[in-house]
């Protein structure tokens, strides 16, 4: 990787915010008109038709709505990957912006239209005054939000297609302060797996319960013994979450239920506790059923698996936004966060670093709203700083 100097960033950062008008306005008409996971299409031929308009060769498809625009320059050999995500979230906005979806019950909560309107401006700067010798693919990607839309564009040939050497991908953090950059190696984001639990049992009158096999206090007693794997089964250096986010059992007083069932969300930021985690619950719900003289069928649904940053790359990121933003402006090593991301996935394939740009402390009511409220919305102060940062370490990274 280059060498890392700050001739130009200066520079580079005033300009961008010279020119940002454009993509902020692009921003909030992306805002104003969200699709969930999948149904990216508006946004999707909104994006391949600005990297068309600046000289990009575009591939679409990939995904379902995933698009994806390549630009060569040079005689380089290296290929960089930069990722933005796309899609919204099924939410009822109540900003009150005049840039408000216009889509009941939709919303882009997570800053998605945001990502997408940085990536976008650092692509056209990059077509027209980007100093690089290589390939840089953009990749813009449906359904982060739970549909792993990650998973599905590799498993369609994403890299095979448009190889890389390394990936990058930025998300907005709010109760960071704005556009600060926040880096961090190794397990960055956990790993999220959801587990369904159905007891069946004898259902009976609540009058004579010793003629039934009462599930209520089976899964009571379940719930219960699942806290005792984080406290007692996991390495207390180590973080894990077990939650019980919803029970489902009967719908009369007097009437004990044949069935209930347990919602769970399971997360992880080590790849051992992971498994760890899956073997206690099922080997725990189980017991406890049997202890009880109900049936338990347990159904495991994987989700994303832990978000690991590559030390190299995530210096290599670190470095390109101390030259952008100085000492004062990153965070060196910033705490890992127990949510999740489908990055993840590309980070299995490829090495390269997920960062975090801040959408405002507490000094910003709006921007430090957190994520999936109805109150969010994404910092336009930030799609300057985001897509300098895009640029100046494609650049970079694309030396010749």
């Amino acid at each position: 990787m280059a060498a890392i100097d700050t001739e130009s960033s200066p520079y580079l950062a005033q300009s961008m915010n010279a020119q940002v008008g454009e993509f902020i306005r692009l921003r909030r008409e992306i805002h104003a008109e969200p699709e969930l996971a999948f149904e990216e299409h508006r946004t999707a031929a909104l994006v391949a038709a600005k990297l068309q308009d600046w000289g990009y060769e575009v591939s679409r498809g990939l995904g379902g709505t995933g698009v994806v625009g390549t630009l060569r320059r040079g005689t380089g050999m290296k290929r960089l990957g930069l990722r933005a995500d796309m899609d919204a979230l099924p939410i009822q906005e109540a900003t009150g912006h005049a840039w408000a979806s216009r889509k009941p019950g939709l919303m882009h909560a997570c800053g998605h239209d945001g990502h997408t309107a940085m990536l976008l401006a650092a692509a056209r700067r990059l077509a027209e005054q980007g100093r690089f010798s290589g390939t840089l693919h953009l990749i813009f990607q449906p359904a982060e939000e739970g549909g792993a839309g990650a998973l599905r564009m590799i498993e369609q040939g994403l890299f095979e297609k448009h190889p890389c050497d390394a990936v990058f991908a930025m998300h907005n953090m709010p109760g960071v302060k704005q556009g600060q950059l926040v880096f961090r190696d190794g397990p960055t984001m956990a790993s999220s797996d959801y587990v369904t639990i159905t007891l069946s049992g004898f259902g009976g009158h609540g009058a004579m319960p010793h003629k039934a096999t009462d599930t209520v206090v089976a899964a009571a007693s379940i719930v219960m013994a699942l806290q005792t794997i984080v406290s007692r089964n996991v390495d207390p250096q180590q973080m894990a979450v077990v939650t019980v986010g919803a029970i489902h059992a009967g719908k009369a007083n007097n009437v004990i239920p044949a069935q209930a069932t347990l919602e769970l969300s399971v997360r992880a930021l080590d790849r051992e506790v992971r498994a760890l985690l899956e073997r206690r619950i099922r080997a725990l719900v189980s017991a406890q059923a049997e202890s009880y003289g109900v049936a338990a069928d347990i159904a495991w649904r994987s989700g994303y698996p832990v978000l690991v940053n590559t030390p190299a790359e995530t210096d290599f990121a670190r470095a390109v936004g101390r030259e952008l933003r100085g000492d004062a402006g990153i965070v060196e090593h910033g705490p890992a966060l127990s949510g999740s991301e489908d990055f993840a996935f590309m980070l299995e394939r490829l090495p390269g670093s997920y960062l975090f740009i801040g959408n405002g402390d507490e000094g910003d009511s709006q921007g430090a709203c957190m994520v999936h409220n109805p109150g969010y919305d994404f910092n336009d102060d930030n799609i300057a700083i985001g897509a300098a940062y895009w640029t100046l370490l494609a650049e970079r990274f694309l030396a010749d």
